[in-house]
């Protein structure tokens, strides 16, 4: 799971904080939508001020939501499935209500001209889609390899030669034992394997959004236009990460891993925000490389998030024992879901 991890950390340092610069630092001229107005030295001094307001703001709203989750909740408890329903709706609204359209305005934009493929062919389904089976790959695979491994492990022929061995298999297995599992030594079992894997792939799908809409409040030149924009992502984050902390949680991972996660979901909005502050002056969100920039990237995460939210997060919950035994957790766990997934669409109306 270690190489796993440090893969998708590296897959977003690569294609959010490289691409974004790399959009803005390509199209220094406004090519398209004209320029962004030359603000007074108060006027700026004021937005700064915004700006950095929003950066603690949406930081602590991050910290907080996903962190409530995780150590405020006892995940066998029937209110943590209703939880889990609400931050799937939440996870499914984003993707659906706030990513897809953001994607389909940047890969539509009149700026990016009439020739192929930008005229006709619908590019941010297409995007999505491939997005979506991306992740079903990816989740497949690592599955797959740590299944191997694991039937590697336990088919593992004991040496009686040594007395080295010996005492190795038997600590091993007594160290096993007392986990409370009944298969091959220092294995983790099957299920949380795979919510871990669906997790951190969920995290990168929300992170790709985070990292795009910081950047877009960062490069925001006026007052009028940030104050909807801090209420608005502030809720976002806060809501985002109860959906994300809900599956860290019962992923069960370590608790440096767990802070590793809850800091990388934290951080990145108002890593955006940094990165639109020092590059306000050049950045211009029409040109074309921004707009293919953020449209892909946007276009992906949503396809991830759909797909996670629906495959991983809605259908192994409705259909768990649990639930389907209860008609009463079935109605629960169905207005959660209502709940969350209107409130996170809600939030399309100010961002």
């Amino acid at each position: 799971m270690g190489c796993f991890s440090k893969t998708l950390i590296l897959a977003f340092v690569f294609l959010l904080v490289t691409l974004p610069l790399l959009a803005s630092a390509t199209e220094v001229e406004n090519e398209c939508g004209g320029s962004n107005g030359r603000a007074s030295a108060a006027e700026k001094a004021t937005v700064l001020k915004y700006k950095i307001g929003a950066f603690f703001s949406i930081l602590v709203a991050g910290v907080f939501g996903v962190c409530l989750p995780i150590f405020g909740l006892k995940s066998e408890s029937n209110f943590f499935m209703f939880v889990k329903a609400f931050a799937a709706g939440v996870i499914l609204a984003t993707g659906f209500v706030h990513i897809l359209p953001d994607a389909t305005e940047s890969l539509t934009s009149p700026c990016l001209g009439e020739e192929p493929p930008w005229g006709d062919f619908p590019m941010t389904g297409l995007v999505a889609m491939a997005g979506a089976i991306l992740t079903m790959l990816i989740e497949s695979f690592a599955s797959g390899c740590l299944n191997r491994s694991r039937l590697e492990k336990k088919t593992l022929p004991v040496s009686t030669g040594g007395d080295k061995e010996e005492h190795s298999h038997i600590g091993s297995a007594h160290t096993h034992a007392s986990q409370g599992h009944s298969h091959g030594s220092f294995l983790v079992p099957q299920d949380d394997l795979r919510k871990r894997i669906v997790t951190q792939i969920l995290e990168l799908g929300i992170v790709v959004h985070s990292v795009i809409i910081g950047i877009s409040l960062g490069v925001s030149p006026s007052v009028s236009t940030i104050k909807p924009l801090l209420s608005a992502i502030t809720f976002h984050q806060l809501f985002e990460g109860f959906g994300l902390g809900g599956c860290i949680s019962e992923a069960k991972f370590g608790v440096k891993k767990i802070w590793i996660m809850v800091l990388f979901f934290a951080l990145t909005a108002p890593a955006g925000i940094g990165i639109g502050i020092g590059v306000a002056e050049i950045y211009n969100e029409n040109s074309p490389m921004a707009l293919k920039v953020s449209g892909f990237l946007n276009a992906a995460a949503a396809g991830i998030l759909i797909y996670m939210a629906l495959v991983d997060l809605v259908a192994p919950l409705f259909m768990n024992h649990k639930a389907q035994s209860s008609m009463k957790i079935q109605l629960a766990c169905s207005f959660a879901l209502v709940l969350g997934a209107g409130l996170m669409s809600l939030l399309a109306v100010w961002a």
